[in-house]
């Protein structure tokens, strides 16, 4: 059943919810959307990683009906594109669109005013035989300081426990030049800072020719868009990280110091379990000449607790990782089975223990983050500010000011102290 839209037109309206690479996707929707002239509508984003996140977008989207009744739900991303009933079922909702559906002009076309009611209400086709990706060009990103950029989508790797392949389709890269001229159009708009993003990042080139990798891509934007100040790397797998990459961190000032690492555990018997490409010892040694080669460098990482088989003495391992690889800033993922993994299958960790576990993940991770506040303190940065009274270092912590400043500027400042998870200066 669709809705009939009368009265004042509306702007359509975005929740987006889950990645960063989500959140570029919903930027580039807006200016779909806008340009279909796509009016009265929700437009839920979801995520899949999780049953959670699962849960939780079903409940936006019960939320947003009940503020919003008059209006059109469409619900898409990577849990509509593997749920796509889950969804459809839902009184709520009038359109499950996939993720590929999602970044074509033609279907928001057909979402438009005139065409409501029409339309298919599921549309979702097979992922897997997708083999490109375009560089959708946004010029807008809700913020006037920070901007993601796509250059990769997708992952040919199959963990056990993860069900993003499934929602992302195989690994494929974004053309290097589609991506510096995309870089070179935001800075030209006044950004300060660019955030290359993706499902998994270092994998990036492996379908172009010549098969160029991830050091490669951020060696050519630095070049060729020499008045990008900041350039700063989202969630990447250490294991696969390139010699050029190694080289600019380095050498290239203009590359924050700030890598988020897909670590996952820090045992060696589940990482062979997870399926990963990794061991313990391999994501020291990376940490260790990263902090070798940039001093400043800060790390984050995903970890998982209440992996399947996890005894105490595996997860012993794993939250020592967090003093071995010196991470500050984790996200904590309770495991949570997702149907159709191997690792649903395997035997499940108490439900109560895998919360206990994830807690103490979070209080080593709360220290971690503590301990690294405290040690600025003293020091100058250049402060890249999101708002008036906020802004970020290059190691990505969180800095309050007592005056106002130029938003969206980098601003230097003198740290002088902390507030809870803030530094303040």
């Amino acid at each position: 059943m669709f809705l009939t839209v009368s009265g004042m037109a509306k702007a359509p309206i975005f929740s987006n919810h889950g990645c960063r690479l989500n959140a570029y996707e919903t930027e580039a929707m807006k200016d779909l959307a806008t340009q279909a002239g796509v009016e009265n509508a929700i437009i839920v984003n979801t995520c899949a990683v999780t049953a959670e996140a699962v849960r939780k977008a079903k409940q936006d989207i019960r939320k947003q009906r009940r503020s919003n009744p008059d209006a059109q739900i469409i619900v898409t991303g990577c849990a509509a594109q593997t749920e796509p009933k889950t969804f459809s079922d839902m009184d709520e909702v009038n359109v499950v669109l996939g993720n590929t559906e999602k970044m074509n002009p033609a279907t928001w076309t057909q979402l438009a005013p005139n065409l409501i009611g029409t339309t298919e209400p599921v549309q979702v086709d097979d992922i897997m035989s997708v083999t490109e990706t375009a560089g959708h060009l946004i010029d807008g990103f809700g913020t006037r300081s920070r901007a993601y950029v796509q250059v990769q989508n997708g992952c040919d790797h199959r963990c056990t426990f993860c069900i993003i392949p499934f929602g992302r389709g195989n690994s494929r890269s974004v053309p290097a030049g589609v991506v510096v001229d995309q870089i070179k159009r935001l800075v030209q708009k006044g950004y300060n800072e660019v955030v290359l993003t993706g499902v998994d990042l270092t994998s990036w080139g492996a379908d172009l020719p010549s098969e160029p990798k991830l050091g490669d891509l951020v060696m050519r934007i630095l070049k060729l868009a020499p008045d990008l100040p900041r350039l700063r790397i989202s969630s990447i797998d250490s294991i696969e990280v390139d010699d050029n990459l190694m080289q600019a961190i380095a050498t290239e000032p203009r590359l924050m110091p700030h890598l988020h690492l897909s670590l996952q555990h820090g045992d060696n018997m589940i990482l062979k379990r997870m399926k990963r490409r990794h061991l313990r010892d391999d994501a020291i040694a990376f940490t260790e000449e990263a902090s070798r080669l940039r001093p400043e460098m800060t790390f984050g990482a995903d970890i998982i607790a209440g992996f399947p088989t996890e005894t105490d003495a595996m997860f012993a391992n794993s939250l020592a990782m967090v003093k071995d690889c010196n991470l500050t800033w984790l996200h904590v993922f309770p495991y949570s089975a997702r149907q159709g993994t191997p690792a649903a299958k395997m035997p499940a960790v108490n439900g109560k223990l895998i919360k206990q576990r994830a807690a103490q993940l979070r209080a080593a991770g709360k220290e971690q983050v503590s301990k690294h506040l405290t040690n600025q303190i003293g020091k100058t940065h250049p402060v890249l500010m999101e708002n008036p009274r906020m802004g970020r270092t290059p190691q990505f912590a969180e800095v309050t000011f007592t005056s106002n400043q130029p938003e969206s500027h980098i601003v230097t400042a003198k740290i002088t102290g902390t507030s809870g998870t803030q530094l303040t200066a």
